[in-house]
């Protein structure tokens, strides 16, 4: 068997593409879905009644129509921009970005021309699956090179209904703990009977942290960085400038979801208070450049910034996403073990350290701000608050340390980095904030080998220290 078929660890198989992301099964998708550190895109296809492979979940599109019975252009005039994108376009794509294909085959008929339209490609590394037994047994009988997935639904004998295949996919997402019945049994009689497994759609970073240390071959995620996060062999932590803010709108769960799933430390996120003295993530004071209303932040009620849009201005797939409140993002650092970087808008300090006192998080956050009485209201609050105080701001390293005792010092490539060794040798913490994207700068604050480091391209920091053997495989 293949090599890229015994992986060191499991592959990173992109549910639809980087669906989490993108709008499922387009090209956009399987493009984020690579950046993300997909190994493989699982791929929904079907064949039009002009004989054309195209990636489409349903069998029928919202009107009823059967995508069999239309013509691929009948098709393409009824979806949105981007959808039932063929299959042909999808190869060009992972042949470019170097992914392999996990084609979930949902009408029968497709089957063979699929194979044949990868073969001719040069795709080596391709997976063909499908429910429908009779697909699996087509593709058996047309001879395909490649390895063949049986999907199992729950309540299906495994075993019994992938006789006719090289691979168990196991399709258990709706269970609560389907984790339970991965047992060395199953694995055993797995090996006894060689076949390799795959497993569900997994989103749950609780569950994925039980998977991903079994032997199996791939798990699918619609966060294909969840499968397999980055670690830095120097323990770099690296702070997300407002979330992941290149793969998703800026301070939003999403956004701090894509870097806590990737393995990322913490989310940057800037707090204000509402009319009606909540507390909500947003970087501006108004609301214009990243919602669609109007005015101050704090003009407004909780409930009146709710019904607003946070996502819209980046893409047309984030057009229901909210602006969260603290309390969302202190309950998603929980899910994922992660840590915030809280910087003071209008936020008074007590409400805010009030919130994280509440969840438990007192030594997973830290907090700065432009205006310093904040962060004086805060140390009054608790000698155990821990606050970032910036070089930039102080005359002498000496000032920088004495204020408010900080337990942070942020640099930024402006700054003189000869203070890094007296921090060293005291025992002092520091940090590098970079928000632009030239790689030789980025490269730069890889070899300064500081504490943490506050980036707005955590996927590049990631991919160069990678490629300086700096990050654990």
């Amino acid at each position: 068997m293949s090599d890229w078929l015994s992986p060191k660890r499991p592959m990173s198989i992109a549910h639809r593409g980087a669906s989490a992301y993108a709008k499922e099964n387009t090209l956009g998708a399987f493009s984020l879905a690579a950046k993300l550190g997909a190994d493989m895109w699982e791929v929904d296809l079907h064949q039009t009644a002009d004989g054309q492979v195209i990636a489409f979940h349903d069998f029928a599109l919202v009107d009823g129509r059967a995508l069999a019975q239309l013509s691929y252009a009948q098709i393409r005039d009824a979806v949105s921009e981007g959808e039932a994108p063929l299959l042909s376009d999808i190869i060009a794509l992972a042949k470019e970005a170097n992914c392999g294909i996990y084609a979930d085959i949902k009408a029968p008929e497709a089957s063979v021309e699929t194979s044949r339209m990868l073969q001719a490609a040069g795709i080596t590394r391709a997976i063909l699956g499908a429910f429908d037994p009779s697909a699996v047994r087509a593709l058996r009988e047309a001879q395909t090179p490649y390895p063949l997935a049986a999907l199992i639904p729950i309540d299906v004998d495994p075993f019994e209904a992938s006789k006719d295949a090289d691979i168990i996919h196991l399709c258990w997402e709706k269970l609560a703990r389907p984790q339970d019945l991965l047992t060395d049994e199953f694995f055993q009689k797995c090996d006894t009977l060689g076949k390799k497994v795959v497993l569900w759609h997994e989103e749950d970073p609780r569950r994925m942290a039980d998977l991903r240390g079994k032997p199996v071959l791939g798990i699918c995620s619609d966060r294909p960085e969840l499968v397999n996060p980055v670690r830095f062999r120097n323990n770099t932590q690296v702070i997300c400038h407002r979330g992941a803010n290149k793969i998703a709108p800026e301070n939003t769960l999403s956004a701090a979801h894509a870097c806590f799933a990737a393995g990322f430390s913490h989310v940057e996120i800037d707090v204000h208070v509402t009319a009606d003295h909540e507390l909500v993530v947003l970087h501006d004071a108004t609301l214009e450049r990243t919602t669609n209303g109007q005015g101050p932040v704090c003009n407004h009620t909780l409930a009146e910034l709710r019904a607003l849009s946070a996502g819209a201005w980046f893409s047309p797939f984030y057009r229901a996403e909210k602006i969260p409140t603290l309390d969302e993002v202190l309950k998603l650092a929980s899910l994922y073990e992660g840590k915030l970087y809280i910087e003071l808008k209008s936020a008074p300090a007590d409400l805010v350290w009030a919130r994280v006192e509440a969840f438990g998080l007192q030594d997973r956050v830290f907090f700065w701000s432009f205006n310093a009485e904040l962060l004086k209201d805060m140390r009054a609050l608790s000698d155990q608050a821990h606050l970032m105080m910036r070089r930039q701001d102080f005359d002498t390293l000496e000032d920088t340390i004495s204020n408010l005792a900080p337990s942070l010092i942020e640099y930024t490539i402006h700054d003189d980095w000869t203070d890094f060794s007296k921090l060293r040798s005291r025992g002092i913490p520091f940090m590098v904030a970079y928000n632009g994207d030239d790689p030789s700068i980025i490269e730069k604050i890889v070899d300064a080998s500081s504490d943490m480091v506050n980036l707005d391209q955590p996927f590049l920091f990631a991919d160069i220290c990678r490629r300086k053997g700096l990050t654990i495989e």
